[in-house]
């Protein structure tokens, strides 16, 4: 028989074997997800206390989504970063919360906001890429009742994370893909 030949149901056969493993890979991550959802902790030293970050080199990020999540223990509040570099932050409470630039009281569910500046962000256009319209994002019954973007100015793009009162948090840099993730107990 010619090796060509030969090679063919083998290859047919690693093909085949291959794309078995991965529906079955697929599906064991969904379930380990799913059941290691509420075994997650959160990230970092937690307390009340103002955190800050500056890196050592300017950076070129843009805000492309946000996202919340309710765990036993902690809620979660991400925004995800594209673009090059390390952001930095200053991430504070407030009581009265007020658009960085034009100083306008932000109206906004809860008693006490959690005020997150994240510096070394662009205007999408300067990364060649599409506005990606940040909203409010409104909580599904957790402690948190919402997560109001106010924009970019000047290199710096800024969140209010809505709170019925202070708790702890902490705040986290994560890679693969890059965003910012605060952990707030409950």
């Amino acid at each position: 028989m010619n090796k060509s030949l030969r090679a063919v149901p083998a290859l047919l056969l690693t093909t085949s074997l291959t794309l078995c493993a991965c529906s079955v890979e697929g599906k064991d991550q969904v379930t380990m997800a799913a059941s290691t959802k509420s075994g997650i902790s959160p990230l970092g030293d937690t307390n009340v206390a103002m955190k800050t970050s500056r890196p050592n080199k300017p950076a070129q990020l843009l805000v492309t989504d946000v996202r919340l999540g309710i765990h036993d223990s902690f809620e979660r509040v991400v925004l995800d970063l594209d673009g090059n570099g390390d952001p930095g932050w200053f991430i504070d409470y407030t009581d009265k919360p007020m658009q960085q630039g034009s100083g306008a009281l932000v109206q906004h569910d809860g008693r006490i906001t959690l005020n997150v500046n994240i510096d070394g962000t662009v205007y999408p256009h300067e990364l060649n890429m599409e506005d990606p319209e940040l909203h409010t994002v409104s909580s599904q019954g957790g402690f948190i009742s919402q997560v109001i973007s106010t924009g970019t100015y000047e290199g710096r793009s800024q969140f209010f994370i809505c709170l019925d009162e202070a708790r702890p948090y902490s705040v986290q840099v994560l890679e693969d893909p890059k965003r910012i993730v605060i952990d707030i107990l409950r």
